[in-house]
C-alpha cells in the first residue's frame, strides 16, 4: 500500500517555476549538437532525392521538406530547452489530447482509402502520429511514478496495457495496420526497458499466436494480399506483388555506386511506384547504390546509438525510459521501412525518417527527439526540486 501511495503521489501535478537566464545558456551549451547535425545529414540527403523524384525540381516536395524540417526543428530545440521536469508535466494532457485527436479522426476524418488525417486547413494532421510519442511519454511517467518494484503489478500492468492498446484499436479502425504495429511495438518496448518479467511477454507472445486465425479473419482483404504477396510477391506481378518486385528491381540495379544522382531510370520512367514517401529509400540505392544506402544507415545508427546513450545515462527512471522509447520507435520507423522495400517485411505504409515526404511524421519524430534532448540536458529526477546544472 505504501508503494502505491508513493505513485500517486509521483504522479501529482507539478509546480515548475520558469528558468533563469543562466540556465537557459547552459541547457543550450549541453544539446547533442552530434545527433542534431546528423539528422540534418539525413534530411539533406532526402531532400536531395525528393529533388531528384520531381525530375529536377524543389516543387513540390524538396522545397517543403526542407521548410518543415527547419520549422520542426525550432521546435525540437524548443522542447530540448524546456528541460524533463516540464516534460513530465505535460506527459498525461499530450496523451489525452492525441487520443481525442484519434477519436476526431473517426468523426471527421479525411483520406483517400483509409481515413487517417484532420483537415485543418492550412495542413492536414495525422494524429497517429503524434501519438506514437505522446504513448511514449505517458508510459514513462505511469512507469516512472510507479516504481521498479511496481511494475509488474497489476496495478500498474494494466493501465499500462490500455495506454498501448486503445490508441491502436483506434488506428486499426482506420485502417492503418504500419502505424499500429509501429504503437504496440514502440509500448511493448517501454515495458521490457522497465523490468517486466520476460516470462510475461512470451505469454503475451503465446495468447497473440493463438488468436492469429481470428485476427487473419479481421484483416481488410488488401492487408491479406499485403501479407500474402511478401510471402509469394510472384503470385500477382502487376497486382499486389508490382510494388514489392519494381522496388528489388531498382534497388538491384543501383549496383555498388549507382547509376548516378537524377539517373534512375525505375524511378524516373514511373515503374517505381510512391517514391517521394515510402519508396525513397529504394530511389536511393538505384540512384547512389549499396554505398549510399550503408552510408545513410549509418547516420541512422548514430542517431539511434545517441538516443540509446542518452537514456543509459539518465539519472531518472522517467528520462530513461523516455529517451529509450524514442530510439525504438525511430529504429523500428528505419528497420521496417528498408526490410519493407527490400522485401523483408509486407508493405505496411511506414516511412523512412526525414527522408521520406511527409510533414506530421518528421514533426512528431522531432518532437521525441527534442524529448530525448530534453533528458540529456537535464538528467535528474522530474520529481526533484529545481537544481543548477551543472
Amino acid at each position: 500500500m505504501q508503494r502505491w501511495r508513493g505513485s500517486v503521489a509521483a504522479n501529482r501535478p507539478l509546480a515548475i517555476p520558469p528558468p533563469r537566464a543562466e540556465e537557459v545558456i547552459l541547457r543550450f551549451m549541453r544539446i547533442d549538437w552530434l545527433l542534431v547535425a546528423a539528422i540534418t545529414m539525413i534530411m539533406l540527403i532526402g531532400a536531395a532525392m525528393l529533388y531528384s523524384a520531381a525530375g529536377g525540381s524543389a516543387s513540390p516536395w524538396a522545397g517543403r521538406h526542407i521548410i518543415r524540417y527547419c520549422v520542426g526543428l525550432i521546435v525540437m530545440l524548443s522542447v530540448a530547452m524546456i528541460g524533463a521536469r516540464r516534460c513530465f508535466a505535460l506527459a498525461y494532457p499530450g496523451y489525452a489530447i492525441c487520443f481525442l485527436l484519434l477519436i476526431g479522426v473517426e468523426i471527421a476524418g479525411s483520406g483517400a482509402g483509409a481515413t487517417r488525417w484532420i483537415d485543418l486547413g492550412f495542413m492536414r494532421l495525422q494524429p497517429s502520429e503524434l501519438m506514437k510519442i505522446a504513448l511514449v511519454l505517458a508510459l514513462a511517467r505511469l512507469l516512472h511514478g510507479a516504481g521498479p518494484d511496481s511494475t509488474d503489478r497489476l496495478y500498474v500492468l494494466g493501465p499500462a496495457l490500455l495506454l498501448i492498446l486503445a490508441p491502436a484499436a483506434l488506428v486499426l479502425k482506420q485502417p492503418d495496420l504500419g502505424t499500429a504495429v509501429l504503437i504496440v511495438g514502440g509500448g511493448t518496448a517501454i515495458l521490457f526497458f522497465a523490468g517486466v518479467a520476460w516470462w510475461k511477454f512470451g505469454l503475451a507472445g503465446a495468447a497473440g499466436a493463438a488468436i492469429l486465425p481470428v485476427a487473419w479473419s479481421l484483416l481488410h482483404e488488401y492487408q491479406r494480399n499485403r501479407i500474402l504477396t511478401f510471402l509469394e510477391p510472384e503470385r500477382d506481378p502487376l497486382g499486389a506483388g508490382y510494388h514489392i518486385l519494381q522496388s528489388m528491381i531498382a534497388m538491384g540495379s543501383g549496383g555498388a555506386f549507382g547509376k548516378g544522382w537524377m539517373q534512375g531510370t525505375q524511378a524516373h520512367l514511373s515503374f517505381l511506384p510512391e517514391k517521394h514517401t515510402d519508396f525513397v529509400f529504394t530511389m536511393l540505392g538505384e540512384e547512389l547504390g549499396l554505398a549510399g544506402g550503408i552510408f545513410v544507415l549509418i547516420l541512422f545508427a548514430i542517431v539511434i546509438g545517441r538516443l540509446y546513450r542518452i537514456g543509459l545515462k539518465a539519472e531518472s527512471r522517467f528520462g530513461r525510459l523516455t529517451a529509450l522509447g524514442v530510439a525504438t520507435t525511430l529504429f523500428l520507423y528505419v528497420f521496417i521501412n528498408i526490410a519493407m522495400v527490400m522485401g523483408l517485411a509486407p508493405v505496411v505504409g511506414v516511412p523512412l525518417p526525414f527522408v521520406s515526404y511527409g510533414g506530421t511524421a518528421m514533426l512528431t519524430l522531432q518532437i521525441g527527439l527534442g524529448l530525448a534532448l530534453a533528458v540529456a540536458v537535464d538528467r535528474r529526477d522530474p520529481l526533484d526540486g529545481p537544481r543548477r546544472l551543472s
